[in-house]
C-alpha cells in the first residue's frame, strides 16, 4: 500500500509539474497578454498596522515629499516640451513659413495635407500652424476649402511630440513596449481618420458646408481673447531662457515685406525708429518714359553707357525721408544675450530639451513606481481602467473622453495632455485601451482651444477664421463617430498600436525608423509626389493603394479564415526574409551601430512571421 501511495503521489507530482509546466508555457507563448494591466499586489513593506507614531510620520512625509517631486518633475517636463516646440520653430520656423506661399500647389488637397504634417513637425505645434492658416485664411490668401487638408495634417503632425516622448522609456523593453503603444494609438487614429474622411470632404465638401451654416447663423460682432492658462505656470521659467516671435513666421506666410529678414527668437525688446533725411541714388536702364516724368518733377538726371554691355542707362538722385532702426535693449531671456544665429540656438536648445524630457521622465517613472505598489497600486489601476457597473459600463469610455476634452480645455495643449498619459501607459498604470478615448477627447478639447484664438481676431476676419476652427472640431468629431463607437473598428487603432509595440519590443531602433518613415519620409513622398500632376499620382497612389487593401485582407484572412486560403498566402513563409521580418535590418544595424543591439530574451526568440506575434502584429480588426 505503501508503494501504491508513494507511487500515486509521485505520479501526481510529476503530473502537477507537467501541468505547471504546460500553463507556464502557454503563458508564455500564446495567452500571456503583455498588454494587460497587472493588479497583482507585491511587497509593500511594514503594514500601517504595525507602524509606530513615529514610523508613521516619517511614512507619510516621504509620500508628501515624493508627491511634491512628481509634480515638480512634471512642471519640468512641461518646461521642456515648450523649449523643444520653440527649438523647432527656431531651426525650421522659415521654412514652415516660406512653405505656405506656395499657393497653387495649396490647391491639390492631398498636397496641402502633407504641407500640414510637415509644417507641424517642424514647428512642434499644432496651434501655431492652425494659426497661420487661419491668419492666411482671414487675409483670404487661401480659401477656406484649400485650408481645410492642412489642418487635417496638422493633426497627424501633432502627435509627433508624444512619440518622442515614449523614446525615454527605452531602458525596459515590456515598459517600452507599452508607451510606444500608448503614443502611437494617437498616430493610427489621426491616419485613420484622413484616410477615410480625405476623399469624402474632397468630393462632397461636408465639412465646409457644414461649417459655412453654423457660421451663418452666428452672430459674429464681438472678439473673444485667449487665455492660456498653461503658460501662466510656465512662462515665468521658460521666458527667462527663449523667448520666440511667432509673428515672424506668420509674416514669411503671408510674404510681408522684409520678414525673413526678422529672427524668430525675440533679442531686442526696446527699440527706437529715427526719421532722417537722406540723398539716395538711383540708376535705370534707359526708358523715355521714365526722363519725361523726371523732366516733368524737375528732376536732374545724367545719360551714361555701360562699357561691357553698350547699355544706356538713367541716372538720379532725391531727398527722401528714410526710417533707421535702433536696438536699445536685449530681452530678458537667456539667449537674447548672444548673437548666435536662430538655427544655432534651436538645435542647441533642441539637444537641451530632449536631455531634461528625458531626466524629468526617468525620475517621474521611478517616482510613480515607487508609490503606486501594492495595494495603492492595484487600488489605482481599477479605479482608473475600471468600467463603471452594469448598464452603465458602455458610457465608461465616453466619461474619459469628456475628461481628455476637459482636461486639455484647462491646460490649452493636446501634446502636452498626451505626453503627460505616455509614461503612465508605459508603467502600467492606464491601459491602452483607456488611452485611446482620452486622446479622443484631447483632439476634441485643442479643437476648442483654436475656436476661442478664432475669436480672437479681429471682427471682419472672424467668420471665415471660426469656420477653419469648426472644419477642425467636426472632422475630430467625425473621425470619434467613425472609430469609436463601433466595437469592430475601435480595434483598428490599438490593434496598430500593440503591432508597433510588439515590434519595438522586440528592436529597439524601430521607433527611429518610424518617426523618420511616418513624419518626415513618407508626407515628403506624397507630397512630392501629387507636384508631378493629377494623372501619375492617381495611377501610383492607386497600385499603392491596392497594394495595402491586398495586404490588409490577406492579414485579416490568415488569422480568421486561415484553411480557406491558398496554400501559399497561409503565411508569409514563400517571401524573402527580407520582406517579412526586420531581422536582416536588425543584423545589419548592429554589425555597424553596436549600441543597438537589440535586446531579445533568447528563451522566447522568434520570428514575427511566426505563429504567435506575426497575427498579434499585424492584426488590425
Amino acid at each position: 500500500m505503501e508503494t501504491v501511495s508513494d507511487t500515486t503521489a509521485t505520479g501526481k507530482t510529476v503530473t502537477s509539474k507537467k501541468n505547471a509546466f504546460k500553463n507556464h508555457e502557454k503563458e508564455d507563448s500564446h495567452e500571456f497578454d503583455p498588454w494587460a494591466i497587472s493588479t497583482k499586489e507585491t511587497d509593500d513593506g511594514v503594514n500601517w498596522k504595525d507602524m509606530t507614531v513615529c514610523n508613521r510620520f516619517i511614512y507619510l512625509i516621504t509620500v508628501l515629499l515624493k508627491i511634491i517631486l512628481i509634480f515638480g518633475f512634471l512642471y519640468l517636463f512641461i518646461c521642456a516640451l515648450g523649449f523643444l516646440s520653440d527649438a523647432f520653430k527656431l531651426v525650421g520656423g522659415k521654412a514652415a513659413g516660406k512653405v505656405f506661399r506656395e499657393n497653387d500647389i495649396l490647391t491639390n488637397p492631398v498636397a496641402g495635407l502633407m504641407i500640414g504634417v510637415l509644417v507641424t513637425v517642424l514647428l512642434q505645434s499644432s496651434s501655431t500652424t492652425t494659426s497661420i492658416i487661419i491668419t492666411m485664411v482671414g487675409s483670404e490668401i487661401i480659401p477656406i476649402k484649400t485650408a481645410i487638408p492642412m489642418v487635417m495634417g496638422a493633426n497627424i503632425g501633432t502627435s509627433v511630440t508624444n512619440t518622442l516622448v515614449s523614446l525615454a522609456q527605452s531602458s525596459d523593453r515590456e515598459v517600452f513596449r507599452k508607451a510606444f503603444g500608448g503614443a502611437t494609438v494617437h498616430d493610427m487614429f489621426n491616419w485613420l481618420t484622413v484616410i477615410v474622411l480625405l476623399p469624402i470632404e474632397s468630393a462632397v465638401h461636408y465639412l465646409y458646408h457644414l461649417t459655412g451654416a453654423i457660421v451663418r447663423s452666428l452672430e459674429l460682432s464681438k472678439s473673444g481673447k485667449k487665455k492660456d492658462l498653461l503658460k501662466v505656470i510656465t512662462k515665468p521659467f521658460t521666458g527667462l531662457i527663449v523667448k520666440v516671435d511667432k509673428h515672424v513666421i506668420t509674416n514669411i506666410a503671408l510674404n510681408k515685406e522684409g520678414a525673413e529678414e526678422g529672427s524668430v527668437l525675440k533679442r531686442w525688446c526696446k527699440i527706437v525708429y529715427i526719421l532722417y533725411n537722406s540723398t539716395v541714388s538711383h540708376h535705370e536702364n534707359y526708358n523715355s518714359t521714365l526722363i519725361e516724368q523726371l523732366e516733368t518733377e524737375g528732376t536732374r538726371y545724367t545719360l551714361g553707357i555701360m562699357a561691357d554691355s553698350n547699355t544706356s542707362f538713367i541716372k538720379w538722385e532725391t531727398n527722401e525721408t528714410l526710417v533707421k532702426k535702433i536696438n536699445m535693449e536685449r530681452c530678458h531671456n537667456l539667449f537674447a544675450q548672444t548673437d548666435l544665429s536662430d538655427s544655432t540656438i534651436g538645435a542647441l536648445l533642441l539637444v537641451i530639451s530632449l536631455f531634461v524630457i528625458a531626466v524629468a521622465l526617468v525620475f517621474m517613472v521611478k517616482l510613480l513606481n515607487s508609490l503606486l505598489k501594492g495595494s495603492v497600486a492595484k487600488v489605482v489601476k481599477k479605479f482608473i481602467n475600471s468600467d463603471f457597473p452594469g448598464l452603465f459600463k458602455y458610457l465608461t469610455g465616453y466619461v474619459a473622453i469628456l475628461i481628455g476634452t476637459g482636461t486639455t480645455m484647462i491646460i490649452q495643449s493636446s501634446s502636452v495632455f498626451t505626453s503627460i498619459l505616455t509614461p503612465l501607459v508605459g508603467v502600467g498604470v492606464v491601459s491602452l485601451d483607456r488611452m485611446l478615448p482620452l486622446t479622443l477627447g484631447a483632439n476634441i478639447g485643442t479643437c476648442l482651444t483654436g475656436i476661442l484664438a478664432a475669436l480672437a481676431n479681429p471682427a471682419k476676419a472672424i467668420p471665415n477664421a471660426l469656420q477653419v476652427a469648426l472644419c477642425h472640431l467636426f472632422f475630430n468629431i467625425s473621425g470619434f463617430l467613425l472609430f469609436y463607437p463601433i466595437p469592430i473598428t475601435r480595434k483598428a487603432p490599438i490593434n496598430l498600436a500593440k503591432g508597433l509595440g510588439n515590434i519595438t519590443a522586440k528592436y529597439r531602433w524601430f521607433p527611429i525608423l518610424y518617426l523618420i518613415l511616418v513624419f518626415v519620409a513618407l508626407p515628403g513622398f506624397i507630397f512630392f509626389l501629387s507636384l508631378a500632376g493629377t494623372i501619375p499620382f492617381a495611377v501610383v497612389g492607386s497600385i499603392i493603394l491596392l497594394f495595402l487593401v491586398c495586404l490588409i485582407v490577406i492579414n485579416i484572412a490568415q488569422k480568421y479564415c486561415r484553411s480557406r486560403l491558398p496554400s501559399c498566402l497561409r503565411n508569409w513563409d514563400f517571401l524573402p526574409l527580407c520582406c517579412r521580418s526586420l531581422k536582416p535590418i536588425d543584423k545589419l544595424i548592429s554589425s555597424v551601430l553596436g549600441i543597438f543591439v537589440c535586446c531579445r530574451n533568447q528563451e522566447k526568440e522568434e520570428d514575427m512571421s511566426g505563429k504567435g506575434s506575426n497575427n498579434k502584429a499585424f492584426t488590425i480588426l
